[in-house]
């Protein structure tokens, strides 16, 4: 299994997941705001996210994932789309959510608060 750390809103969501996971599917599972406006298949950047530990553990980044993020905002080193990051190895891995993916969130999800317009 894999320990997989995700901050946001000065808050960190924390799971176990297994082998094969993507990061996507590690942030449904504790309910951390990443958005997935396309479903998960490579085919918006709303669940753009930052890794910042743990990057030797996934999948390379595949042409069409970057591709999607030549169209996404803020572009870094550490960028990464979470539904085709997967995971290859146990360890520890740590991502930011990115401004975009959480503005993605809480406008596919209407009914739950955005904490930076509290």
């Amino acid at each position: 299994m894999a320990k997989v750390r995700l901050l946001a809103h000065g808050r960190t969501w924390e799971t176990e997941v297994p082998v094969g996971s993507t990061l996507l599917a590690a942030s449904k599972r504790v309910g951390a705001p990443e958005g997935d406006m396309c479903g998960g298949v490579c085919a918006c950047s709303a669940c753009h996210v930052y890794v910042t530990k743990g990057r030797e553990l996934l999948t390379q980044a595949e042409l069409d994932e970057e591709d999607m993020l030549d169209k996404a905002f803020d572009v870094r080193a550490s960028s990464r789309l979470g539904c085709q990051a997967k995971i290859l190895k146990d360890g520890d891995i740590e991502a930011e959510i990115s401004r975009e993916s959480l503005d993605s969130f809480y406008k596919e999800h209407p009914s739950v608060q955005d904490p930076r317009k509290a």
